[in-house]
């Protein structure tokens, strides 16, 4: 079991209705704002530092749940005007963005292929980590716990009528982020 379902690091919580394809892209325009709100607040302090910080979030779902509907229009609202590609099969997609004037690396996983945790640390990925972007990960429990706490932890269910959000804060910039939504 990942620790984004380890409810005692919970900062905030939001559950959000998605009755459609249009709902959950609206949310994700709406989480690109917060990111950008989120990333002011943060980076105006006085620092010498040219990017922007990092974040991780963790994208649970079953197939077909909207993770990838969710992560596209995120994307195209943070200003990517190129296809995004699901991930499924190169594992990572990268994206290279400006936020707030800053720059920003965003890396999409998509870790459904992995059967076993340390197919994840043997892919090498902890270098995407380890630097200031924006890692967005869907099935993250397939690597165990070996990605951390996120920042963010978004849980897609299909429900009779579109999808129920659930959206779990484990940071201070998380937190910020999810206010703004």
């Amino acid at each position: 079991m990942p620790l984004t379902s380890n409810a005692s690091n919970v900062l905030s919580q939001r559950l959000f209705t998605l009755p459609n394809e249009a709902a959950t892209e609206n949310f994700g325009q709406r989480f690109a704002l917060a990111l950008n709100t989120a990333y002011i607040n943060i980076n105006s302090k006085p620092t010498n530092n040219k990017e922007v910080a990092s974040l991780q979030l963790h994208l649970i779902g079953e197939l077909g749940a909207g993770k990838t509907t969710l992560t596209r229009a995120t994307l195209h609202a943070l200003g990517h005007t190129g296809r995004v590609r699901s991930p499924t099969y190169t594992l990572v997609e990268p994206y290279a963005l400006v936020i707030n004037g800053k720059p920003l690396n965003v890396y999409h996983f998509d870790l459904y292929r992995f059967a076993d945790p340390e197919e994840w640390a043997e892919a090498g990925f902890r270098e995407y980590f380890n630097e200031r972007a924006l890692c967005l990960i869907e099935w993250p429990q397939q690597a165990g716990t070996l990605l951390g706490v996120p920042d963010l932890a978004f849980t897609l269910e299909v429900m009779p009528e579109g999808r129920r959000l659930t959206a779990r804060a484990f940071s201070e910039i998380g937190k910020e982020c999810l206010k703004q939504c």
